[in-house]
């Protein structure tokens, strides 16, 4: 039995600014609109076809984004078109801190989208989607897509007692790791956490900013956990146990640290990308190796760990270097989100666990860790 409304999904790791930035990607057109535009341009070559565009997110009804703010190591540059590197923390707060502009011109640029920095805006947003009609006209739609700024990497936070500029500036949720940063081991280069980590992580407990530990390193996340004491989240990773032989151990989450996670009440994204869904596959396989049965795979497993659907959502990544070539076969663009919920009903999975997976776990994160 299909549901008598679809629920409202929450994703909690876009990289739009990155985007945005790099390629010009204006993710106020439809997704087919962005294909056409870079169909003779280098940027498929690169990250591939976008997913991700305005049309497509009110379909699925996407009403909330983690958009985050990335900028890489100038050591782990992939070419000389990448613009958004970084030699030392002046210069990644330089390209941070561009990169939250962005978000700041497309919310005030009369587009749907809103920068939500407490509860207020929170709920503006969903109010917005309780208040849309059935099928609004064109350009009377009233549905809002609420972007909640994440810096992924927290080398643009030169010293730990800037993350309460950061704060007032907008930014809600830091990661401390992409690779390895000041603050801690990361994907590719493991580590503890630094002294300077640790104090970052005290003075965002002190002003209020969430943690991502995605991409952090065992050693790190773990000992994050234990001294941070604010809400804790994995924006986007898989289980490990699922990814037997995987190259990168290291960039997916054991039994251990989902269980210990889950007892902080945090909530971990499931990516659907086919190199994070069956180990082995490569960029350049076929797409049909791989189904959206694996997401709903992953999920259950974080399920079955932790004993409950509150602490598992989606966090996609979508538009991250990896493009529609990279999808599992019955993605085509955001707009297929849904086909999860489907997927979770089909193993008996309750509408409220769906709802739960598909945006509520996310939202009471948000609600736990935003300012008023």
């Amino acid at each position: 039995m299909m549901p008598a409304t679809m629920p409202l999904i929450v994703d909690a790791h876009e990289d739009l600014a990155w985007n945005a930035l790099t390629f010009g990607r204006d993710y106020t057109r439809p997704v087919r609109v962005t294909r056409q535009i870079e169909s003779t341009t280098a940027t498929p070559a690169r990250v591939g076809q976008s997913v991700l565009g305005l049309d497509e997110y009110l379909q699925a009804q996407v009403a909330v984004i983690f958009a985050t703010l990335f900028v890489g190591p100038q050591r782990h540059r992939d070419g000389n078109w990448e613009s958004q590197v970084y030699a030392d923390a002046r210069e990644a707060h330089r390209l941070y801190a561009a990169q939250l502009d962005y978000y700041r011109r497309l919310t005030d640029a009369q587009t749907p989208f809103s920068l939500i920095g407490n509860r207020s805006d929170l709920r503006a947003v969903l109010d917005s989607w309780e208040k849309a009609p059935g099928s609004p006209a064109a350009g009377d739609d009233p549905r809002r897509i609420g972007l909640v700024p994440l810096m992924e990497g927290a080398d643009g936070i030169v010293e730990p007692e800037e993350a309460a500029w950061w704060m007032e500036r907008g930014l809600r949720i830091v990661g401390l790791a992409w690779a390895r940063t000041q603050y801690a081991g990361g994907t590719g280069e493991p580590g503890p956490l630094t002294p300077e980590g640790r104090r970052l992580l005290q003075v965002m407990g002190d002003v209020g900013l969430m943690l991502d530990l995605a991409h952090t390193s065992d050693a790190a996340f773990l000992e994050a956990l234990d001294v941070f004491e604010g809400p804790v989240i994995v924006s986007h990773a898989n289980p490990r146990a699922l990814m037997q032989n995987y190259a990168r151990p290291e960039r997916l989450l054991s039994d251990t640290m989902i269980a210990r996670l889950a007892e902080r009440g945090g909530v971990i994204g499931i990516m659907p990308h086919n190199d994070f869904l069956k180990a082995g596959w490569r960029k350049g396989d076929r797409r049909e190796e791989v189904s959206l049965e694996r997401v709903a795979d992953m999920m259950d497993h974080v399920c079955q760990v932790t004993g409950s659907a509150a602490h598992v959502g989606l966090g996609t990544d979508f538009d991250g270097g990896r493009g529609l070539d990279r999808m599992p076969v019955e993605i085509d663009s955001i707009a297929d989100l849904p086909k999860v919920g489907g997927l979770l009903r089909a193993r008996s999975y309750s509408e409220e666990a769906i709802a739960a997976i598909l945006g509520q776990n996310w939202l009471k994160i948000l609600e736990r860790g935003l300012p008023a």
